[in-house]
């Protein structure tokens, strides 16, 4: 990205601003002109003393008056420069702040919008994708301030340094011009070298950042393995990649920086010399004030420049995190897809023909589906782990779009549904739900936002959590993520009662839950499976019999369906399933232990 596309891409987040904009351009114009003040004055007191000493009679009167006003005049100016300085980055700050706000908001809120498979992707970790953002906001932000708090004054000041040493001398503002470009050959030059290493900088703390979540999330796994060296190396490799890195770049940037010092004090040298010359030779208008009134007025060039190397660096940061926050920002092809059909009912037939899937990662998780899912009954999904089942949920969620096939949802393709009415009528209970940072009531809440507390506190006695949470000191205020993996599923599950959708999508919905939570579980869901379309994934034997049909599938292939006992009696995977099944829960000693029971009753 050049800074042209980096400009062009940052206007719009600035342009509300614009009162913004005009206020710091005004006090930028007038701190400028302040600037010079110092060297105007001082060339003007040294001649006005110079001339007082040659003077035929020296008058304590007439350098008291001298004095009065030059301390009239730098007073005043150092107040005014003040509170134009206030003033000045007051007002940038604050557009630094908004756009800053802006920005991230506006890249959370397109995410929002893309489909599923752009969070899969290789590239796309959590980490990765955290790291993009935040230093993408960060260093966009600070181009902001570095524009219209330090680039803007800056700049300024220097052009009119430079037209106040034209106006005193020609000769002596050629000079300082010349210096002005080699100065910045030399950062253009610098900027160049860095490039690369910047953008290998970049890749490393994405990288780093992804390792410190996955610990984060995987802390247990680490602990009960004992593998905290394991993993402490491998953040160190990483760190230590990123150390390199960051060495290597300072090393170029000291080298260049001290070629940058060197140019300017040639600078410097320079002009004392012509400046010397031109008073020496009797050169016209050239005096004595003139040597210090050149050498503050390209100090009030160079050390400008020198602040604008040191911004332009900052920018060419932006720019590397700015590729990275904009290919987000503008990932039109990212963006999910939705259609306009929503009709007032939804049946809950879907078929699926000649269905292909592929995951953005290359594994090939179905091959040539075919279902008939029929409307207002239970269809289970039957198969090991692997065989596609919890992607064919997938697709019917629209969450990802078949690579070849269709997908049909009462006789429409559903490309074609509109989006967020589909999800509307969809309820989705995963083996694994998220559990957001807020309370109890909230978090059920997520279901339906519309709902009463009486229907929050419904749909917690049909998931059999009301009772649990009641016991807890704040009741339905608790932090729903204190609570224990068990409890958290039937937070999911009466998340899915208070949205009572017409279909249901359950993946493993009872699978941290105990025994008798099971059971409990179940005969709410049974009552609530009632008139709907349910589709269940599930390896308990209790939930796959009650299904009217099912389909069981081996790596992504359709084995068999049909009803549960039709299925049985053809053998295949469905049996063996179901045959392993029934051998892990002993179901001889379960029989033989009921029969005894039956006998002392």
């Amino acid at each position: 990205m050049s800074l042209k596309e980096l400009f062009k891409n940052i206007a719009p987040f600035v342009k509300p601003y614009r009162w913004l904009v005009v206020a710091t351009l005004v006090m930028t114009f007038i701190g400028s002109l302040a600037a010079q003040v110092n060297a105007v004055v001082l060339d003007r007191t040294v001649d006005a003393i110079n001339n007082l000493l040659h003077a035929d009679q020296f008058l304590w009167a007439k350098a008291a008056r001298i004095l009065i006003i030059i301390s009239i005049v730098l007073l005043g100016k150092e107040v005014l420069a003040a509170l134009i300085t206030f003033g000045q980055r007051f007002y940038g700050e604050k557009m630094r702040i908004l756009v800053s706000r802006d920005l991230a908001q506006s890249v959370i809120e397109r995410m929002l919008t893309f489909r599923v498979a752009y969070f899969t992707r290789n590239g796309n970790e959590p980490g990765r994708l955290q790291t993009r953002i935040d230093r993408g906001v960060e260093s966009l932000s600070n181009t902001v301030k570095n524009f219209f708090i330090d680039i803007l004054p800056l700049g300024t000041s220097a052009i009119l340094a430079l037209i106040l040493m034209y106006a005193a001398n020609v000769y002596v503002g050629l000079v300082a011009t010349c210096i002005v470009p080699i100065y910045f050959y030399i950062t253009y030059r610098q900027a160049k070298k860095l490039k690369g290493w910047r953008r290998d900088m970049r890749a490393n703390r994405e990288a780093k950042s992804n390792g410190i979540m996955n610990i984060i999330e995987s802390i247990t796994v680490i602990k009960s393995f004992n593998r905290e060296r394991i993993e402490g190396d491998k953040q160190l490799e990483l760190q230590n990649r990123l150390t390199d890195n960051q060495m290597e770049t300072r090393k170029l940037s000291f080298l260049f920086d001290g070629l940058k010092s060197f140019t300017e004090q040639i600078g410097t040298v320079l002009i004392i010399i012509l400046t010397a010359y031109l008073v020496l030779s009797g050169y016209p208008g050239m005096t004595i004030g003139k040597i210090m009134y050149h050498v503050m007025l390209f100090s009030n060039v160079s050390a400008p420049i020198r602040q604008l190397h040191r911004i332009y660096d900052d920018m060419n940061d932006a720019l590397i995190y700015a590729e990275g926050f904009f290919d987000i920002l503008h990932a039109d092809g990212e963006v999910e897809e939705s259609g306009k059909y929503h009709p007032e009912k939804v049946e809950g037939h879907f078929v699926l023909k000649d269905v292909d899937f592929t995951y953005p990662n290359g594994n090939h998780a179905l091959h040539d589906i075919d279902m008939d899912i029929k409307p207002g009954k239970i269809t289970a999904f039957v198969g090991l782990s692997g065989a596609g089942k919890s992607t064919v949920i997938n697709l019917l969620d629209k969450f990802y779009s078949p690579t070849s096939g269709s997908v049909t949802l009462d006789g429409v393709e559903l490309k074609d549904w509109d989006t967020q009415w589909l999800r509307d009528n969809i309820g989705l209970v995963l083996q694994k739900n998220h559990i957001f940072d807020g309370s109890i009531e909230e978090n059920i809440r997520y279901g339906n936002p519309d709902a009463t507390h009486e229907q929050v506190l419904q749909a917690a006695k049909q998931a059999y959590i009301y009772d649990q949470v009641m016991a807890l000191p704040n009741g339905f205020e608790t932090k729903a993520t204190l609570l224990s993996g068990g409890q958290q599923q039937r937070i999911a599950i009466a998340r899915m009662f208070i949205k009572n959708p017409p279909i249901i999508f359950l993946d493993e919905p009872t699978a941290s839950l105990d025994a008798v939570a099971t059971e409990q579980i179940k005969n709410s869901l049974d009552a609530i499976k009632q008139g709907r379309t349910v589709i269940i994934i599930s390896h308990s034997l209790s939930q796959i019999i009650d299904a009217d049909e099912i389909f069981a599938m081996k790596n992504g292939h359709v084995e068999q369906s049909g009803d549960p006992d039709e299925v049985y009696r053809q053998g295949g995977i469905y049996k063996e399933i179901f045959d392993a099944s029934a051998r892990s829960l002993n179901i001889d000693k379960i029989s033989h232990t009921l029969g005894m029971e039956d006998l002392e009753i």
